[in-house]
C-alpha cells in the first residue's frame, strides 16, 4: 500500500491537522473535508485525484495544482470492475483498490431509504463453511478510507445518497476494530455524511472482548449477532468461530450489552435446511433468547457453489418467524434481495478470482 494520507480516512478535526501540517492553513482542510462529502454523480464526479481537487473551485488554483501532483496526499475511490443490477434495484459491486485486491458491496433500496452493505476486510479468517467469502482467507484488513470509499463509490453510480449502512459484506468487522470505529466516526462526521449513527449496523460472529468494548466506544450504532444456531454443537458444524466462544457466553455478552446501552441486540440466523431450521432448533432458540431486548432476523440462505448446504422455502421461514414471535422472541424474515443477481456475500468475488 501506498505510504500516504488519505483523506476518506479523516474526521474533519484530523483533515484540518493534516493540511496545517502539510504547511496549508487549517481551514482549507475544512473545506477540502466538505467537497469530498459534497453529493456527485457519476457524470460529474471521476475517482481521479486530479479530477478530485480541481473541482474544489474555493481553493487557489496553486493550491488545487499542489494538491493534484502531491504523492503524500490521497483522494482516491474505489474502481468499480463490475456491477450487476437486479430487477428490484439491487446492485452488487466489485470494487478494486489500490493495491489490486477485490471488495464487494451491495446496494439495496427501501421504503425507508437507499442502505449500502459494506466490506471490512479483504477475505475473512472466520471460516463459516455457508459463506463464500471466507473461501481463501485472509488478505488484509480495509482501512477506514476504503470503507467510505465504498459508500462514496456507490453513491456516485447510482446518482443516489445513502443513508443507512450495514457492516455484514466481506471479512468480520470486530476482527478489524479500530478500522471500523473509525469508518463509523468518519460517516457521523456533521460536515461529510453527516449519518446519524442510529443509522448503522455492525455484524459480528461474536467475538466477545469487541463486544464488550463496543457498548462504551459506539453505544447507539445497532449490533448484530451471527448466530445461525441455538447450541454449541449445532453451531460447531457451520462455524468454527465456535470452538472459541460458546452460545452462552455471546448471548450473556448482547444481554449486558442492552442493558448498558437500552438497544436491542439482533440476532441473524441463516436457516439452513435440516440443520438449523428444523423444529427442536427453533424451539431451543425460543428458550435460549425469550425475555432479552432483541429480535430475531431470519435469513432465507442464498446458496454457494461447492457448499453442501440448503436453503428453505420463504412460506417455511414465515411459518418460523411466527412460531418465534408467538413464544416471546420477536422475528422477521430478511426480504429477499437482489435474488437474479450474485448477491451472496463473497460470490461476485470468487467468481472474479476464478477467471
Amino acid at each position: 500500500m501506498k505510504n500516504t494520507i488519505d483523506l476518506y480516512g479523516l474526521t474533519e478535526k484530523e483533515m484540518r491537522e493534516a493540511f496545517k501540517a502539510q504547511g496549508y492553513p487549517a481551514f482549507r482542510g475544512s473545506q477540502v473535508f466538505k467537497h469530498l462529502y459534497e453529493p456527485q454523480t457519476a457524470e460529474s464526479h471521476s475517482a481521479a485525484p486530479a479530477s478530485v481537487f480541481a473541482d474544489m473551485t474555493d481553493l487557489p488554483k496553486a493550491m488545487r495544482e499542489e494538491l493534484t501532483e502531491d504523492s503524500r496526499i490521497s483522494a482516491e475511490l474505489p474502481q468499480i470492475l463490475e456491477r450487476q443490477v437486479a430487477k428490484d434495484g439491487t446492485c452488487k459491486y466489485l470494487f478494486g483498490l489500490a493495491d489490486g485486491e477485490a471488495i464487494e458491496a451491495v446496494f439495496m433500496k427501501y421504503e425507508y431509504g437507499n442502505s449500502l452493505c459494506v466490506s471490512s476486510q479483504v477475505g475473512c479468517r472466520m471460516g463459516c463453511r455457508f459463506c463464500a467469502s471466507t473461501r481463501r482467507g485472509l488478505v488484509r484488513d480495509l482501512t477506514a478510507a476504503e470503507m467510505v470509499g465504498q459508500v462514496l463509490a456507490a453513491e456516485r453510480d447510482r446518482g443516489e445518497p445513502v443513508g443507512h449502512i450495514v457492516i455484514m459484506g466481506i471479512g468480520e468487522p470486530f476482527d478489524n476494530y479500530e478500522n471500523v470505529g473509525r469508518f463509523l466516526d468518519v460517516l457521523h462526521e456533521p460536515k461529510g455524511k453527516n449519518m446519524s449513527y442510529r443509522n448503522m449496523t455492525v455484524s459480528t460472529c461474536g467475538l466477545i472482548e469487541k463486544i464488550r468494548a463496543f457498548g462504551d466506544d459506539h453505544p447507539t450504532v445497532n449490533l448484530a449477532i451471527s448466530l445461525h444456531a441455538p447450541n454449541d454443537e449445532l453451531r460447531k458444524k457451520t462455524m468454527p468461530v465456535a470452538n472459541r466462544y460458546t452460545v452462552a457466553e455471546i448471548v450473556e455478552a448482547c444481554k449486558a450489552h442492552a442493558e448498558k446501552t437500552g438497544r436491542r441486540v439482533t440476532y441473524e440466523y441463516a436457516l439452513i435446511k435440516d440443520v438449523n431450521a428444523t423444529k427442536e432448533a427453533v424451539s431451543e432458540l425460543a428458550d435460549l433468547l425469550r425475555g432479552t431486548l432483541c429480535h430475531v432476523n431470519l435469513i432465507p440462505l442464498n446458496e454457494v457453489e461447492e457448499s453442501e448446504f440448503h436453503g428453505i422455502t420463504r412460506q417455511e421461514a414465515e411459518d418460523i418467524a411466527a412460531y418465534l414471535t408467538a413464544h416471546g422472541v420477536p422475528a422477521t424474515v430478511r426480504r429477499s434481495l437482489g435474488r437474479d443477481i450474485d448477491a451472496a456475500c463473497g460470490q461476485l468475488r470468487s467468481k472474479a478470482e476464478l477467471r
